[in-house]
């Protein structure tokens, strides 16, 4: 799940924020800011997601899910994201690697949220006919286990490069880099893939944006080295957020754009911004 960072601003500015939250996954280079605290939280309902290692598909709720950013100073931000329940009422199940570990009964499982933790940076302000350039490093920890089917125990790496660019009301961020993904199946193997992200954010009016974006990751399909679960994967995102005072109402549909993804969702939510600390 991916943060917004500079609320502050859209209340008091026409144009969209300079950050990006949910709905939207791809991440802004902009910064939650010195000593500001970003909670946000939501629920996803999912359709037809798969899961290739464990051979399960079926419909997945998270609630809730969660993420705290804290602002270490003004270029650097802290970022804990992850959730308490998924669910999957299972609809299928296929042969696959680790479909052996499975111990739940009946056509429903639950387990927790992988949690991530992050650090980004902004490296160069926007300015006049020069987008902002951040860098983020995040590493996603196994906290789902395999034996519910919804995790893979495996610990995986991501580096991006963030850019984003403010043109008159609309906002406009891409997101490009490397995953470094764990083997469930042979814990010593690893496998690189692409991840990318293309997102706008429209302001319609003072405090309501409308919102959409493409984000996934790339595996070549000839690399041997890509471990089971670690395939290409793309989803479409479109929603509205809605501003006031310093909380954030949000609400999107998801819409999967390969075999593995989900073939439709939900997902709503609340973002809430405030001083926690004061940085020396």
């Amino acid at each position: 799940m991916k943060v917004f960072a500079f609320v502050l601003v859209l209340l008091l500015s026409t144009l969209p924020a300079a950050a990006q939250q949910r709905p939207l996954v791809t991440e802004d280079p902009e910064t939650v800011g010195a000593g500001l605290i970003l909670v946000e939280g939501g629920f996803d309902m999912l359709r037809g997601v798969v899961y290739p290692v464990s051979g399960l598909e079926g419909n997945l709720l998270r609630i809730p899910t969660l993420g705290v950013s804290f602002g270490l100073s003004s270029i650097a931000e802290l970022q804990i994201d992850g959730g308490f329940y998924n669910r999957l009422n299972v609809t299928s199940r296929r042969p696959a690697p680790l479909s052996y570990l499975l111990t739940f009964q009946g056509d429903q499982t639950t387990d927790v949220e992988d949690i991530v933790i992050g650090t980004k940076i902004r490296l160069i302000p926007e300015g006049p006919g020069r987008p902002a350039v951040g860098l983020r490093l995040a590493t996603q920890l196994p906290n789902a286990g395999n034996e519910s089917g919804l995790g893979m125990d495996t610990t995986n790496f991501f580096a991006s490069m963030l850019v984003g660019k403010t043109a008159q009301s609309v906002r406009i961020v891409g997101n490009i880099g490397l995953g470094i993904l764990g083997d469930p199946v042979a814990g010593y193997e690893q496998g690189d893939v692409l991840t990318y992200g293309v997102s706008l954010a429209r302001a319609v009016r003072q405090g309501v944006e409308v919102v959409g974006e493409i984000n996934g990751r790339y595996a070549p399909t000839d690399d041997i080295a890509t471990p089971p679960g670690g395939d290409s994967r793309a989803a479409m995102r479109l929603g509205a957020r809605l501003t006031q005072a310093t909380v954030r109402l949000d609400g999107g549909v998801v819409i999967g754009m390969t075999a593995r993804d989900p073939t439709f969702g939900f997902t709503a939510g609340l973002t809430w911004v405030f001083r926690g600390f004061r940085v020396p």
